[in-house]
């Protein structure tokens, strides 16, 4: 028999489970710093799409039937300022237009965060 046989773990042991510990405190984070990045996007994304809604909305009701072309606005809108892009075109209907809005952060006016398409015009009124 063993008289003094001591149980427990060794200090390599000890180092190798605070190693494997660490690591896999370091994915935890990194998934979660992606997880609130991506929040962040989707939250901006939602954003714009309502300001897109909101200036097709306006554009409908403040022109029932509007001139073809493109105009473009500045709005500050959920805690942000954007800029925005109106572009209405006639369709195979000559009283109806198709109403494209592109909703831009206002610090990249190149690449459009959200994009609504509508109609408007004298067919379509109530």
């Amino acid at each position: 028999m063993h008289a003094n046989r001591q149980h427990g773990f060794t200090l390599l042991e000890v180092l190798v489970a605070l190693i494997v510990l660490a690591l896999a405190l370091l994915a935890l984070s990194r998934t979660a710093a992606n997880q609130v990045d991506a929040f962040g996007a989707m939250r901006e994304r939602t954003v714009a799409g309502w300001l897109a809604a909101d200036v097709l909305a306006q554009t409908r009701l403040t022109t029932p039937f509007p001139a073809t072309g493109t105009s473009d606005g500045r709005r500050r809108y959920g805690g942000r300022d954007w800029r925005y892009d109106v572009v209405v075109q006639g369709t195979p209907v000559a009283s109806i237009r198709r109403i494209d809005v592109h909703v831009f952060a206002s610090e990249d006016p190149k690449s459009p965060i959200a994009t609504l398409t509508g109609f408007g015009g004298l067919d379509l009124q109530p």
